[in-house]
């Protein structure tokens, strides 16, 4: 199990890294962010503040391995600080920082706010090098007409260290399925595992809130693994009602069971208490996608969608979109052509 586990991830990790994960998910460049950046070495959280004045911060190349830009045979900390304008709103579809391969380890910031992170700091290391880390911006953080500011914050285990290679920009997907009906916002989270909670009838108003998609962790459930639950309310919009319909849940890390008012309308890996990564593969690559049968759907009432997931390891939740209702027929038209990682990785595996 293990060994065939291994020899599937080193083809998952070549593939992402020989296509670059920007080109590989369509994306197209919105604000290329390369070239010059500030950076110092050593750790305070400060540095994550867009006040902090990083004037007499020294100039690195961005992407570029720090030893080759000044700062041979460093390991340890270091952070980076990018100043950028946008002068108009970015519009409807979603948009994504590209930041390149991390060696070894980092935290993202955008305007003080955590939207992302890659590997596990001091002192259980874990390198996501391999790997080229792309974020979801959460669009209420960006400022139109004024200031932006990345900062990174990154620890380099050992050999190369920094921000080293790959795609650093604004970025925005060139073919987004728009969902007819959107449901992203704020979902009602929980951390653990009630059977219960799959019920319409279930109370959840002392639940947090907590925005989707986006990574757990960076909204307050940092270093959690295990089960959570996610569930939301909706109606069904009169220009919908009557067709048929296909759910998208975007992606989640790592694999789920979705309720419709109390009953199951699709599942994603397996999912037991005790499950261990050696089980999975590229679960958290793969779009949702579930269709809706129509005796369960209450078109003139209210609608309770519930999401069991469960988070091996590092990244977790319902981190991707799109989410929302779609028409069957337009989401079966959109999936005929292969567009993802997840979609590249079914053709090689089946």
């Amino acid at each position: 199990m293990r060994s065939r586990h291994h020899a599937r991830m080193v083809i998952v990790l070549l593939v992402i890294s020989s296509l670059g994960l920007a080109h590989a998910q369509d994306l197209r460049q919105i604000l290329d962010l390369s070239g010059t950046w500030r950076f110092e070495l050593g750790d305070n959280a400060r540095w994550s503040d867009p006040s902090y004045n990083d004037s007499k911060w020294d100039n690195i190349k961005v992407p570029s391995p720090w030893e080759e830009e000044g700062y041979p045979g460093y390991d340890g900390y270091a952070w980076y600080r990018k100043h950028f304008r946008l002068e108009h709103s970015l519009g409807i579809e979603p948009v994504y920082l590209c930041i390149g391969h991390i060696d070894d380890v980092a935290e993202v910031f955008l305007n003080g706010t955590l939207i992302g992170f890659s590997g596990r700091f001091p002192p259980r290391v874990y390198s996501e090098a391999r790997l080229p880390q792309q974020y979801l911006v959460p669009k209420e953080l960006l400022r139109y007409g004024s200031d932006n500011v990345i900062a990174a914050r990154v620890y380099d285990h050992y050999q190369a260290g920094g921000i080293v290679r790959g795609e650093v920009g604004l970025y925005e997907p060139d073919d987004y399925l728009k969902p007819d009906y959107d449901l992203s916002g704020n979902w009602k989270f929980n951390t653990g595992d009630e059977k219960s909670w799959a019920e319409e009838s279930f109370d959840d108003s002392r639940w947090q809130n907590l925005r989707v998609p986006g990574l757990w962790e960076v909204q307050g459930y940092r270093d959690y693994d295990g089960f959570a639950w996610y569930r939301v309310k909706f109606r069904v919009p009169s220009h919908l009602r009557g067709r048929e319909l296909v759910l998208l849940l975007g992606k989640i890390d790592d694999v789920d069971e979705t309720y419709l008012n109390g009953k199951i309308i699709g599942r994603t890996g397996p999912i037991y208490s005790g499950i261990r990564k050696e089980e999975l593969f590229t679960e958290w690559l793969q779009p949702r996608a579930y269709v809706i049968p129509p005796s369960l759907l209450r078109p003139n009432d209210e609608n309770t969608l519930a999401v069991r997931v469960c988070d091996v390891w590092l990244h977790g939740g319902i981190y991707d979109g799109p989410i929302g209702l779609v028409e069957k027929d337009r989401y079966t038209s959109w999936k005929k052509k292969p567009r993802s990682i997840w979609d590249l990785l079914r053709l090689l595996f089946g």
